[in-house]
């Protein structure tokens, strides 16, 4: 049998409790609310002038525009790790500014970048002419940067060796001396003829290498180039600058390229056999495109002036506005009104409790 639930005695009423829980809800709904108007208020008292002073200067310190009402500062925040030894920002190939405060074009510093491998193949040819070697060496100027290339292997090399001959260290007694100051990267790049279609054993890779790798050394160890920005690779027969097969092309192809590598971005290298084609004609766009960043400049600087005049315009009349409303008499919270009751009697404006009755009776008893 299941055991039965005593009874409640009689007389003994259940307590009722009404359901609160509601409440909370209602307590969360209410502090929403409340933060809501608050957000509200603050956003309807923005001071508009401190506001755009705000974004100039933002605006400044990261590169989007340029202002002279707010901040001095002009450009871009730089890294520190895009930062030089001398304190200049960012590396070779960046847009720079010449002595006239021209903003320099990329076609300008293709121009630039032409120019000093010229300088540098003008001072190699006059210590060459002086030595009776200038017939030795010949140079190529392209995109890659300046090549100075040792053609015919038996001139430069002893037959089948890596052995520098006499007239080799000549004329890297010249070229070394003129290349150790210069900033470039250099690369030693050695080649042989084709010699794989008669002999698959041929070890034309290894003997390229050996013979780049002394013209190096010689480099390094004679001459003082630093050894963190020079290199040497051996292609082999791989980059044939001829292929008829004959005796002469295969002594073009035996040869060892001492290139001094362009340090320029790849659009900048791009424009460099443009100016090589016609440097007159070349330097004539880049004043062209001068002139056109110079005028699209001005009219950025310009309406950002303008842009920043206005906004400064408008924070004046905004407060010009609120300082009016707080004057005596302008019905502000502040005002002070005063009020002047029919017997005569002075009290004070809205904020205050007292107002003469009419009669000039008071309604206080």
């Amino acid at each position: 049998m299941k055991s039965r639930r005593p009874r409640r005695p009689l007389g003994e009423e259940e307590d009722e409790h009404p359901d609160e829980r509601w409440m909370a809800s209602y307590m969360d709904m209410v502090t929403v609310l409340m933060c809501m108007f608050i957000v509200l208020f603050a956003m309807s008292t923005v001071d508009a002038a401190k506001f755009q002073q705000l974004a100039n200067s933002l605006a400044t310190g990261f590169g989007v525009a340029r202002t002279q009402t707010v901040d001095t500062a002009e450009g871009v925040v730089v890294p520190p790790e895009l930062i030089d030894e001398e304190g200049q920002g960012f590396t070779a190939g960046d847009a720079e500014e010449d002595t006239e405060g021209e903003r320099k074009t990329d076609l300008d510093l293709a121009i630039e970048e032409v120019s000093d491998l010229r300088k540098i193949q003008e001072k190699i040819t006059k210590g060459l002419q002086e030595e009776g070697l200038e017939k030795a060496v010949r140079f190529q100027l392209d995109e890659r940067g300046l090549t100075v290339r040792l053609i015919g292997s038996e001139t430069f090399f002893e037959p089948d060796s890596p052995i520098l001959t006499r007239q080799t260290i000549k004329i890297l007694n010249v070229v070394g001396p003129v290349l150790k100051p210069v900033g470039y990267e250099l690369k030693v790049e050695g080649h042989t003829a084709q010699v794989r279609h008669l002999d698959p054993g041929a070890l034309d890779w290894e003997l390229s290498s050996e013979r780049a790798v002394n013209v190096l050394r010689h480099l390094v160890e004679d001459s003082g180039v630093v050894s963190n920005r020079i290199s040497a690779v051996g292609f082999g027969e791989s980059r044939p600058l001829k292929t008829s097969g004959s005796d002469e092309d295969l002594a073009m192809n035996r040869r060892v390229d001492i290139v001094v590598l362009s340090g320029q971005p790849e659009a900048i290298r791009n424009l460099m056999p443009e100016v090589l084609k016609d440097p007159a004609g070349a330097a004539k766009d880049a004043a062209a495109e001068r002139a056109e960043a110079v005028q699209k400049a001005a009219e950025a600087d310009a309406a950002a002036k303008a842009a920043a005049e206005a906004a400064e315009a408008e924070g004046s009349e905004g407060e010009s506005t609120e300082r009016v409303a707080g004057e005596p008499g302008a019905g502000g919270s502040g005002g002070g009104e005063v009020i002047t009751g029919g017997n005569g009697t002075v009290g004070p404006g809205p904020s205050a409790t007292y107002a003469p009755a009419p009669g000039g009776k008071s309604d206080d008893h």
